[in-house]
């Protein structure tokens, strides 16, 4: 078989694989759904640490038999708060409860996400949202829809004129990582229309892939958090890169993704930043 033969085989079997995928972050959030309620307060630190572990447990338990069945080849790996470039191979890149801190006080931003990486390059992605019955998908040089219906980036090309974002990866990032926001945020206050400021990356990244949303950046870098995002935004015709303007990959330590005509404007903002 000729190579090109071969990478037709490689995107048939990821598009059938990518099918599979679907099933399973349904089938987790379906069940973690069910353990929504809109009017949960969680207390105390130790309410809330054990309310997430919880629910992470209840969807591991679905998406991990699912994705090993389906990709028998592809390793697991066990840090969801992990960083940094994956040994070469095909890994498993999943967030059980995307925005699980959302689904415990009682917000429906929040998700299931799996993502199949290979050679530290992310391939095929499912995001599935349970409040709002939505399911986004992006296969690497197949493109990304919702529900079906391709999806693509902004085409806005004024900063003035966008609607722009950023959030926390983890808590506790410490205190370098807070300033570099902060500043970040009064520097897009200034040079863009509106500026978000929440929490997962992931929910906001969907929506720079649909162009409700213009541009996403986020300082601090974790996997499970940002892979399915940024090849969702790639795949619908939008840039992705660190805030230094080169290509992103694994090892970089920031992101900016979202409309490619914004990417430049976006750029010098931040180089602005300390």
């Amino acid at each position: 078989m000729n190579s090109s033969n071969n990478t037709h085989a490689t995107a048939s079997g990821d598009a059938e694989l990518l099918a599979l995928v679907v099933k399973a972050v349904q089938s987790a959030g379906k069940v973690i759904e069910a353990r929504f309620s809109p009017g949960a307060r969680p207390e105390h630190r130790g309410d809330i640490g054990a309310l997430i572990a919880a629910n992470d447990a209840i969807a591991l338990a679905i998406l991990r038999p699912a994705l090993s069945k389906a990709h028998p080849a592809a390793r697991w790996t066990e840090d969801e708060g992990g960083s940094g470039l994956l040994p070469d191979g095909e890994w498993w890149v999943c967030d059980p409860v995307e925005g699980a801190i959302n689904h415990i006080h009682g917000l429906p931003e929040w998700g299931v996400t799996a993502t199949l990486v290979r050679d530290n390059a992310p391939v095929l992605t499912a995001v599935h949202l349970p409040m709002c019955a939505d399911t986004y998908t992006a296969l690497r040089g197949g493109g990304a829809w919702l529900n079906g219906k391709r999806l693509h980036t902004s085409l806005k090309t004024e900063l003035n004129a966008a609607m722009v974002g950023t959030g926390q990866a983890v808590p506790g990032e410490g205190s370098s990582v807070y300033q570099r926001i902060g500043k970040s945020v009064s520097a897009m206050l200034e040079a863009a229309l509106v500026v978000r400021v929440s929490v997962p990356s992931t929910l906001q990244l969907v929506q720079v892939a649909a162009g409700r949303q213009d541009l996403f950046w986020q300082y601090s870098q974790v996997r499970s958090g940002l892979l399915a995002g940024a090849l969702l935004v790639a795949e619908a015709n939008g840039s992705v890169s660190d805030l230094d303007g080169n290509p992103w990959h694994l090892g970089s330590s920031t992101l900016l993704a979202g409309a490619p005509a914004l990417m430049g404007a976006a750029v010098a903002v931040m180089s602005t930043i300390a």
